[in-house]
């Protein structure tokens, strides 16, 4: 008894999950995302940080990315946030199932970095992660996601 709830429970879950199909964040206006696609250099005082999703696993999901503590927003799949930043370390978090994930790095002024944002299988819920990853990987993640407007 107790287990046929917990498969229809189950079932119920994963039903949602489908039928709600993909998430979605606020976007920014198309223009915005075309000149953001340019990937022109920042000013020499200031570094480019292009934070991207694009995974197929958990595409239901919405998953909070913040840089040096303050939420930038919430991603679905093949979205991206752009934010100019100070040289500098700086730290880019996402929510996970137990705890978030963080990554440290330090910015140079005047280049552009590339931060990837991927959903991993959890317990009960997906988790995410993010990694830095080369220009030529970052830039075709981005062309691929549309800009979300960043709180």
């Amino acid at each position: 008894m107790i287990v046929l709830k917990k498969l229809m429970l189950g079932s119920a879950l994963l039903a949602s999950l489908v039928l709600a199909g993909c998430s979605s964040v606020p976007m920014a206006p198309a223009e915005q995302d075309a000149s953001m696609k340019q990937f022109s250099a920042p000013a020499a005082d200031k570094a480019g940080l292009y934070i991207y999703r694009n995974s197929f696993a958990g595409k239901a999901l919405k998953k909070s990315v913040s840089l040096d503590g303050k939420v930038l927003g919430e991603t679905a799949n093949k979205v991206y946030f752009y934010k100019e930043i100070a040289p500098g370390k700086h730290v880019i978090s996402t929510e996970s199932e137990f705890s978030d994930n963080a990554l440290t790095f330090q910015a140079e002024g005047g280049k552009n970095y590339f931060v990837r944002q991927y959903i991993k299988m959890g317990v009960f819920v997906g988790g995410a992660g993010v990694e830095m990853v080369d220009e030529t990987e970052g830039m075709q993640g981005v062309r691929d996601s549309k800009l979300a407007i960043s709180q």
